[in-house]
């Protein structure tokens, strides 16, 4: 019977401080997976020595090393690497398939409780949990949590909505959990988080700068195809977030300029207009 089993795919790029939490509350948890392939993308430091001590003791785990050509400038290496894990996957055995980041700890009995939700929904196409992070000596809720998205880091589908969805799209500028849940729903398929499902992320903060993200950010949602409309209201709203003002603007002309220099999308254009209508849809709810 596959009708409750699942599988996960982890893409891991340096994280030796993180991914032995990640390790033991997989291991940890009241439903394991029947696989869990975890890719090293590249890494320079003791991540690969970390997954190797681990997938000796359990069977459960395969690892797996990518030699990356990402220089931190190109975030469609990740989405590599899942496609590696995907592809090199040596069972067939499920009904459920996750992107699990490499720096996440979970309850132990999160992926059961999710999988038990999913049995009951049937039109669940993909589901998560919300995000809490460190705040002093406790984790505290992010605000970016919303019932209707699901966190990249946290992703898990059902099989049906994965392979409706077909191959993820390496998207330079980051996004390709975005795409992940627009096309579920585009599909048909209903999407959800579920604030009593807890998902604990440890690597705090903007590694790669907080005014290099959010100039990515902008380019992100321009990539995707945004409305303008509502990135300027995006943007607008994110002025009240440090660096004030300065984090909207900035992030609104990194999303201007990529009409500027006619960037190419890789979404095809059937995707852009679906995202278009939800977006003018919650602009209509929001004025109403």
């Amino acid at each position: 019977m596959t009708d409750n089993k699942y599988v996960i795919i982890t893409s891991a790029k340096n994280e030796e401080r993180y991914i032995e939490k990640a390790l033991r509350s997989v291991l940890a948890q009241t439903k394991l997976p029947e696989r869990w392939v975890i890719v090293s993308d590249g890494s320079t430091d003791g991540t690969d020595d970390i997954i190797l001590k681990y997938s000796k003791f359990n069977s459960l785990i395969r690892y797996v090393r990518r030699e990356s050509q990402n220089t931190g400038r190109d975030f469609s290496s990740k989405v590599y690497a899942l496609q590696l894990g995907y592809k090199i996957m040596d069972t067939n055995d499920y009904n459920f398939i996750g992107h699990l980041d490499a720096d996440i700890s979970l309850d132990d009995d999160y992926y059961e409780k999710i999988i038990d939700i999913f049995i009951n929904k049937e039109n669940l196409g993909l589901a998560g949990g919300f995000v809490y992070e460190p705040d002093k000596c406790t984790f505290s809720r992010l605000k970016f949590n919303n019932s209707h998205s699901v966190p990249g880091a946290v992703q898990l589908f059902r099989r049906r909505c994965y392979e409706e969805i077909g191959a993820f799209l390496p998207l330079r500028h980051g996004g390709e959990d975005w795409y992940a849940e627009v096309k579920s729903r585009m599909l048909g398929w209903e999407v959800q988080s579920y604030p009593a499902l807890k998902v604990y992320h440890h690597k705090v903060g903007r590694t790669r700068g907080t005014m290099k993200e959010i100039i990515r950010e902008g380019r992100m949602d321009y990539t995707l195809g945004s409305h303008p409309i509502y990135e300027i209201m995006k943007c607008l709203s994110r002025m009240k977030q440090k660096p004030y003002i300065v984090s909207g603007f900035v992030r609104l002309l990194s999303f201007l300029y990529g009409y500027l220099e006619r960037e190419k999308r890789l979404v095809a254009d059937d995707f852009v207009q679906y995202l278009r209508r939800e977006q003018l849809m919650q602009i209509l709810n929001l004025l109403s």
